[in-house]
């Protein structure tokens, strides 16, 4: 497995630590989960938030899948653990801090792309 990461160590988010850990967590095993060969994993500061972004070179999903995912107890994918509440547990916490989860496909690896955008600390 290829991982880029490009993440600047200064960059820090203005919320809980543990609730940051399970977002995170939960992003990196589904990209874990359906990459092939390859992970990217970026972060960047836009106009007072943070933007990190999980790409992979699985299959990706259509947007139908998209907004499925983020349902809770909706699982697209019967491999492995899980109970389809990742996603949806993320995108919760996301916008308790104030931020977002999207959905997207990877234009570099053309796989699923999950944007996390919180507030960033000043």
């Amino acid at each position: 497995m290829t991982v880029d990461i490009a993440i600047p160590a200064n960059l820090a988010v203005a919320i809980d630590p543990q609730d940051l850990d399970e977002m995170i967590g939960n992003l990196l095993d589904n990209a874990w989960r359906h990459a092939r060969a390859a992970l990217s994993i970026t972060a960047n500061p836009i106009d007072g938030t943070v933007t990190l972004e999980i790409a992979d070179d699985g299959q990706g999903l259509d947007d139908t899948a998209m907004a499925q995912a983020v349902l809770p107890g909706r699982r697209l994918d019967e491999r492995g653990d899980g109970h389809g509440f990742g996603l949806s547990i993320t995108r919760e916490l996301a916008e308790l801090n104030g931020g977002t989860v999207t959905l997207d496909r990877s234009s570099v690896l053309g796989g699923l792309l999950v944007r996390l955008t919180l507030p960033q600390r000043g």
